[in-house]
C-alpha cells in the first residue's frame, strides 16, 4: 500500500509540475463560476425587487430554490456542467501512461521491484485524487449557496457531488486505459473521446432486440449521473460506476502485463472477456429491482412516491403484480410502447413503484386494429388492414409478425372501449383494471393519482359510485357537446377525469330505476324538465336518509330545482346574475372562492391558497369566470349547517330580474324592474349535518357550466367530488412546501460574485500555478 501511495504522490507531482493540471483546473473553475453566477444573478435581482415591494410574496414561494438553481434537470448548475466534463477527462489522462513510454522511463519502472498492479493502482489513485480537486471546485459554489440561499438543502448537493465524482472517476478509468494503448498522447485523447461517445450513445442502440437490450442499456453511461444530480442515490448507479472503473483499470493492467509477457493472443483475449463478463454479470444482477437500494436525499422527498402511495402498494403483499402493456401499431403513440422504448417505459413509469414492489411482472401484447372508417384506408387505397400493418411495421423497423390481428385479439381481450389506445392492464389476485395513458392530460403517462386509483381497484377497496340523474334533459356524462359532462366524468384521455382518479361514474333514470344502495353521490345537474313525482320522492327520501348530493341549477330553471331544495333551507333566487364588462357578455360573472372552499380538498391551487390565508398573505383570492349564474339564498333555521363556498366579486354584479339579452346593449341596474344588488352573492354553498352516525354532505350550485365540457373548472370540480365523497378519492399526493424558498443574496452581492468567481479566483489560481511552475523550472 505504501508503494501505491508513493507512486500516486509522484504522479500528482508530475501533474501539478506541468501546465495541464493547472490549465484544466482554471478552465473548470471559470466554467463553474459562469454557470453559477449566470443562474444566481437574475434570481437575486428578482427576489430583491419582488420582496422589497411585497414581503408577503415569500408565502407564494413554495418550491425549493436549491433545486431550481442547483438541481434543475433543464437548466440547473450541475446539469449545465455535466456535458462539458467529457472535454476535460481525455486531456487529463492522455499522457498518464504513454508518458512513461515516450519519456523512456517505462523500462526503469517495469524493472523496479514494484509490482505491476501497484504501478497501475498508484497512477489511478493519483487521477481520482485530482478528480477530488475538481469536486472541491464545485464545492466552492455549494458553500457559496449556503450563504446565498435561505435554508439551503445540503444533502442533495452532496448527492450531486458524489455523482460527479463517480462519473469523473469512471471517465478517467476509460481515459487511463486509452493512454496505455498508444505512445502518442493525441491518439490516446482521440481514442478516449471516441469510446466516451460510444458509451454515451450505446443505450439507444439495438433496443429492439430482447437479447441485448438490457446489456446495452446497462452499459450506457448516459442517465446515470442525472439521478444523483436531482438528489436520488441508487445502488445500481453506484455499482455501474464501480463496474466501469473495475473493467477499464483491469484492462489497463492486462494491457501492460501483456506487453511484458509472451502469451498467446487467445489467453490475453480471454482475460479481457473474463473481466467484461464478470463486470456485466455483477452489474446486471445488482441492478435488478429486488437488489436495488434507494436514498432520496431531498428534504421534501420529491424523488420518492408519496407515503399514501407507499401505503397502498404495500398492501399488494400477497403475490406479484402483473402489468400488461397493450400496443396498437396504428396508435399515434405506438413509439412509446415498442420494444425500442421498453427500458424508457420501465424506468419512467414503473421504477418509482418497483422500489416498493420489486416483484412486478411485465408483459407486452402487440396488435393492430383500426375502425372501418379509419383514414388509413384512404392513405393506402386498395390495401387490406393486414397489408397496411405490414407497411407500417416497416416504417418503425419492427417485425410485422409480432403484431396480433383483430381476430386473434378478440380471443384475448376487447380493447374497443379503450379506443385501441396505448393502455396498461394491472392484474392482482384475479382482479384487473386498466391504467390509461392520457394524451389530453397534464402528462402522457399516468400520474400518481391515477396509479393510486388503479391500485385501489385491484385491491378491491371501496370505489365511490357517482350516479348522474338522467331523464329530464339533465347534463349528460355520455355526450361530448359543450354543455355536457363527458370530459369531467368519463374521458379516458385525461388524467383528471373522475373515472381516472378513482370514481365510478354512471347514469341513473329515476323514472325507471331506484337509487342503488351503493350510491356514494347523486348528481342532479341542470334539469330542464319538471321532475316526475316518482323522481322527487326518491330524491327526497335519499336526502332525508342522509345521502350525499351535488345539485346544480341554472337561471330560468329555479322552479324545477327549488321544490327539491325546500327542506334544505337553500333556494335559487329568481333572475340571473350579470356583470357588464368591456370584453365579455354580461352573463359572464367572475366569482371568488372563499376560505371555506380551500378546505374541501388538497388540489394544488386550493391547498396553496389555504397556505396563503393561513399566513395572512391575502393579496387576492382565487377566482374564476362563470357563465350564466343564479344567486343562492339560505336560511339559518335549516337542519343543515350552511356555508358559502363561491361568491361573486364584491360590488361587481347584481341580480337582474326578467329576461337577459346578451347580444345587445349592456343591461342597466333597474330597481323598479326588480333588480337586486348586494355586496356579494353566494353562488355555491356546502351543507352538512350529522345523521345516523355520519356526516351528510351536499353541494348546491347556482350554475351548472363549471363542470361542462366547454367551461370545466378542473381543480374545483375534483375538489367538490372529493369533499362530497369524504375525501376518500382522489388519493392526493401533495409535496411539502419548501423552506429553502428564498435567495438571500442582494443584487450588489451577486454583482460582486460575477467579478470574484469568474475572474478573481481563477486569476489567483493562475498566479499560484505560474509561480509554482517557474520555481520548479529554476530548480
Amino acid at each position: 500500500m505504501n508503494s501505491i501511495i508513493k507512486i500516486a504522490k509522484n504522479e500528482l507531482r508530475n501533474l501539478f509540475y506541468s501546465p495541464i493540471a493547472w490549465f484544466l483546473s482554471i478552465i473548470f473553475m471559470v466554467m463553474c463560476a459562469y454557470f453559477y453566477t449566470s443562474i444566481l444573478y437574475p434570481w437575486a435581482k428578482m427576489t430583491f425587487t419582488m420582496y422589497r415591494n411585497k414581503p408577503s410574496l415569500i408565502y407564494w414561494a413554495v418550491e425549493s430554490v436549491t433545486s431550481l438553481i442547483f438541481l434543475n434537470p433543464q437548466n440547473g448548475f450541475f446539469i449545465n456542467i455535466l456535458p462539458h466534463i467529457y472535454l476535460f477527462v481525455p486531456l487529463l489522462t492522455m499522457g498518464i501512461i504513454s508518458r512513461e513510454f515516450t519519456g523512456g522511463t517505462s523500462k526503469l519502472l517495469f524493472s523496479s521491484p514494484i509490482k505491476l498492479r501497484q504501478i497501475v493502482l498508484g497512477k489511478f489513485l493519483a487521477i481520482i485524487t485530482y478528480n477530488l480537486l475538481m469536486v472541491l471546485i464545485i464545492g466552492i459554489f455549494m458553500v457559496s449557496g449556503f450563504f446565498d440561499i435561505k435554508n439551503l438543502d445540503i444533502p442533495p448537493l452532496l448527492s450531486a457531488a458524489l455523482g460527479f465524482y463517480l462519473f469523473l472517476c469512471s471517465l478517467t478509468a476509460i481515459g487511463f486505459f486509452m493512454s496505455g494503448l498508444s505512445n502518442y498522447q493525441i491518439v490516446s485523447a482521440i481514442a478516449s473521446f471516441t469510446l466516451l461517445f460510444i458509451l454515451s450513445r450505446i443505450g439507444g442502440l439495438w433496443q429492439e432486440y430482447d437479447f441485448i437490450r438490457d446489456i446495452t442499456y446497462f452499459l450506457s453511461i448516459s442517465g446515470r449521473t442525472e439521478k444523483m444530480l436531482i438528489g436520488l442515490i441508487t445502488t445500481k448507479d453506484i455499482l455501474y460506476y464501480l463496474v466501469i472503473i473495475y473493467i477499464f483499470v483491469s484492462f489497463t493492467l492486462i494491457k501492460m502485463k501483456s506487453g511484458r509477457e509472451s502469451k498467446p493472443w487467445y489467453i490475453v483475449t480471454g482475460r479481457y472477456i473474463a473481466v467484461v463478463l464478470s463486470g456485466i454479470l455483477v452489474g446486471y444482477v445488482g441492478s435488478l429491482p429486488r437488489f436495488t437500494g434507494y436514498l432520496d436525499t431531498t428534504a421534501r422527498q420529491v424523488n420518492t412516491i408519496h407515503p399514501r402511495t407507499q401505503h397502498l402498494i404495500r398492501k399488494l403483499n400477497e403475490g406479484p403484480l402483473e402489468v400488461t402493456l397493450y400496443v396498437n401499431l396504428f396508435d399515434s403513440h405506438v413509439g412509446d410502447g415498442l420494444p425500442a422504448s421498453r427500458n424508457i417505459y420501465l424506468s419512467t413509469v414503473w421504477e418509482p413503484y418497483q422500489r416498493f414492489k420489486p416483484d412486478m411482472e411485465f408483459r407486452y401484447v402487440y396488435y393492430y386494429a383500426a375502425p372501418d372508417d379509419s383514414t388509413l384506408y384512404r392513405q393506402y387505397p386498395g390495401k387490406s388492414l393486414k397489408q397496411i400493418a405490414g407497411l407500417t411495421a416497416k416504417i418503425f423497423r419492427v417485425d410485422s409478425a409480432m403484431f396480433k390481428s383483430p381476430e386473434e385479439m378478440r380471443h384475448i381481450i376487447d380493447l374497443a372501449p379503450e379506443e385501441h389506445r396505448l393502455v396498461m392492464q394491472l392484474k392482482y389476485k384475479g382482479r384487473t383494471t386498466f391504467l390509461r395513458t392520457c394524451p389530453e392530460g397534464e402528462t402522457f403517462w399516468p400520474n400518481e393519482q391515477n396509479m393510486n386509483a388503479a391500485i385501489k381497484r385491484i385491491l378491491g377497496e371501496h370505489i365511490p359510485k357517482v350516479y348522474f340523474v338522467q331523464g329530464g334533459l339533465e347534463r349528460s356524462i355520455l355526450k361530448k357537446g359543450e354543455r355536457e359532462y363527458y370530459t369531467l366524468a368519463l374521458s379516458k384521455k385525461r388524467t383528471g377525469s373522475l373515472l381516472n382518479v378513482g370514481f365510478d361514474p354512471d347514469t341513473l333514470n329515476l323514472d325507471t330505476q331506484d337509487i342503488p344502495g351503493d350510491a356514494s353521490i347523486i348528481v342532479l345537474a341542470d334539469p330542464r324538465m319538471d321532475l316526475s313525482p316518482a323522481a322527487k320522492e326518491k330524491l327526497n327520501k335519499y336526502i332525508s336518509q342522509g345521502g350525499n348530493m351535488i345539485i346544480s341549477g341554472e337561471p330560468g330553471k329555479q322552479q324545477i330545482v327549488n321544490p327539491l331544495l325546500s327542506h334544505t333551507g337553500v333556494q335559487l333566487m329568481n333572475g340571473q346574475l350579470v356583470q357588464p364588462s368591456f370584453d365579455e357578455t354580461p352573463d359572464k360573472v367572475w366569482a371568488y372562492f372563499n376560505p371555506a372552499s380551500y378546505h374541501l380538498s388538497e388540489e394544488y391551487y386550493f391547498r396553496l391558497f389555504k397556505h396563503l390565508w393561513a399566513h395572512k398573505a391575502y393579496g387576492d383570492s382565487l377566482k374564476a369566470p362563470f357563465a350564466g349564474m343564479a344567486a343562492l339564498s339560505y336560511t339559518s333555521d335549516s337542519s343543515f349547517s350552511i356555508k358559502p363556498l363561491v361568491e361573486t366579486m364584491p360590488g361587481k354584479s347584481w341580480l337582474k330580474a326578467g329576461k337577459l339579452i346578451v347580444d345587445s346593449t349592456p343591461p342597466v341596474f333597474s330597481p323598479q324592474d326588480g333588480d337586486i344588488t348586494a355586496i356579494s352573492f353566494p353562488v355555491t354553498v356546502q351543507l352538512t349535518r350529522q345523521l345516523k352516525g355520519k356526516e351528510q354532505r351536499i353541494i348546491i350550485c347556482g350554475d351548472a357550466d363549471w363542470a361542462s365540457n366547454l367551461r370545466l373548472i378542473d381543480d374545483w370540480a375534483r375538489s367538490v367530488y372529493s369533499w362530497v365523497s369524504y375525501n376518500e378519492t382522489p388519493v392526493y399526493t401533495p409535496i411539502p412546501y419548501a423552506t429553502d424558498n428564498k435567495v438571500m443574496l442582494s443584487p450588489a452581492g451577486a454583482g460582486i460574485q460575477k467579478i470574484v468567481y469568474p475572474w478573481v479566483l481563477p486569476g489567483l489560481t493562475l498566479l499560484m500555478g505560474t509561480v509554482l511552475l517557474i520555481r520548479r523550472k529554476r530548480k
